[in-house]
């Protein structure tokens, strides 16, 4: 690390202790060669998702887009506020650990559909026809007798 009074690079840790957070590491160091005490701060560097959607252009993953399709999903049903939210970290925690660092809109459509579907089945048909843009009755009903099936009796 290179000292910030005489500029040389080395120094040593004298000590070391999360923050108050426990998002990043505070490091006191002293110099190799003036032997002045400075700090550094050690945080894990994450590394922007990238959306592509349907028409080719590219946007950073914004976790309140998909938290506000979610609540207009589940509007004036009995889904609670903190269900949403851990639908959002399960989705959010899949795609940050695939090596991907592009993901298709579509991709991310299918994640939130297949949690819905678990949680309220009538907020997955209502998200269902916006994100797949049901052209007519018949492409409706189609997923709906989809959903049927695959129901446990």
């Amino acid at each position: 690390m290179k000292c910030p009074y005489c500029g040389y690079l080395e120094s040593k840790v004298v000590d070391s202790r999360p923050t108050d957070e426990g998002s990043c590491i505070r490091r006191r160091r002293e110099c190799l060669s003036c032997g002045r005490r400075f700090t550094t701060y050690e945080t894990v560097e994450s590394v922007p998702l990238v959306v592509i959607k349907k028409d080719g252009s590219r946007q950073a993953f914004s976790r309140s887009k998909m938290l506000s399709g979610l609540v207009k999903a589940c509007e004036k049903r009995p889904v609670t506020m903190s269900a949403l939210e851990e639908i959002c970290d399960e989705i959010e925690q899949k795609l940050s650990n695939s090596l991907e660092r592009e993901i298709k809109s579509e991709q991310i459509g299918e994640l939130v559909m297949e949690q819905l579907k678990q949680v309220d089945e009538v907020a997955y048909v209502r998200f269902a026809s916006v994100y797949r843009q049901f052209k007519d009755i018949g492409t409706f009903m189609e997923e709906l007798s989809k959903l049927i099936h695959t129901k446990p009796q």
